[in-house]
This record gives C-alpha cells, sequence and structure tokens, in this order.
C-alpha cells in the first residue's frame, strides 16, 4: 500500500495499549462517615488480568481482549484478532515503545504482514499522546478504585462488564476520552 495515500475509507487509525488490573486495592478519595475510615479488605495476593485494547479515535469503537499475560505472545495473539475484526482494511496502529512491541516474534509478525497493519510508534514516555490511556484510567476507577476483588475470575468479570458497557457506547468513550 502507498503509505502516503494510506487515509482512505479503507483505513483505521487505532490506538493501542495494554493495561494490567490487579488485585491490589487503589484507594481513591471516596465519601464515608464522618470519623470512620473506608476499609477495604485484602488478601494480600497478587492476582491480576492483562487488557490488550485500541481505540478508533474517529468513531469510539473500542476492540479488546483481556489476558492472563501482558507476555508478547499475548500481544500477537491480540494483533490477529485486530486482523481478523477489521478484515478488508489497513490498520495504522499507533503503538508506544513497551518491549513486548518490540520483540522479534512481533516484529516478525509485523513484517509479515505489512500490507495490513503498519505500526507508528509514540516518542518515549508520552502516554498524553495516547488516547487510550484515559479508557484505562476509567476502567480502573470503575472496576478496582476501593473495591475487592477476592480471585482473579472476579476481576475478569469486572473487566468484561465494563468493557461490555462501554463498547455499546461509542459516543461515551469519544466524550470521556476527550475527543468530541
Amino acid at each position: 500500500m502507498d503509505k502516503k495515500n494510506a487515509l482512505d475509507e479503507n483505513t483505521v487509525l487505532l490506538y493501542q495499549d495494554e493495561t494490567h488490573i490487579r488485585a491490589y486495592q487503589s484507594l481513591r478519595a471516596t465519601w464515608s462517615q464522618s470519623g470512620i475510615q473506608k476499609q477495604v479488605p485484602t488478601y494480600g495476593h497478587h492476582a491480576y488480568v492483562t487488557v490488550f485494547g485500541t481505540v478508533q479515535v474517529g468513531t469510539g469503537k473500542i476492540v479488546t481482549s483481556i489476558a492472563s499475560e501482558g507476555k508478547k505472545e499475548q500481544f500477537l495473539a491480540f494483533l490477529q484478532l485486530l486482523l481478523e475484526e477489521y478484515k478488508g482494511k489497513f490498520i495504522i496502529l499507533v503503538i508506544d515503545g513497551a518491549p513486548i512491541h518490540r520483540s522479534q516474534l512481533v516484529q516478525t509478525f509485523l513484517e509479515e504482514h505489512k500490507e495490513e497493519l503498519m505500526p507508528f510508534r509514540l516518542p518515549t514516555y508520552s502516554p498524553d499522546l495516547n488516547p487510550i490511556e484515559r479508557l484505562w484510567k476509567w476502567l480502573k476507577e470503575q472496576v478496582i478504585a476501593n473495591k475487592f476483588h477476592p480471585t482473579k475470575s472476579s476481576i475478569e468479570e469486572a473487566v468484561t462488564s465494563f468493557l461490555t458497557e462501554v463498547s455499546a457506547t461509542p459516543a461515551a468513550v469519544l466524550q470521556r476520552l476527550g475527543i468530541h
């Protein structure tokens, strides 16, 4: 594909990132009865899930995948999911410089699919340039802030519920991300 003419109706611009949702309690400002400190129980375990995702800033469409780990193999599976989701489209994928994005396994895959998928790397330490970071903040506010998840499956259920809800409202996604 001619990269000069990449932005047309057959091209999608996606911002990608991954986040880890941990069972560690995330305490945030909250209301409580005067003189009584809010308490969130804990088991002291370190369960977590990794969420891979993209947001299409023109439409608010999100594509996500929950994985047990955030390794290069899971990222590769997410890239394959994107190719299926946007079959017949050319994907410009804005990514950061995370080690899993630079791994040889991923680089080989990107080279093999260069006619369908072009990575665009953000500058180092620039999460403010990636709108999906605001989606992750929203997710964590809703799923883990001041909440207790006793098991990994509990975390997965809460994450899935949130992502299902926001996927159905792309306009709300754009508004929350500050795009529209």
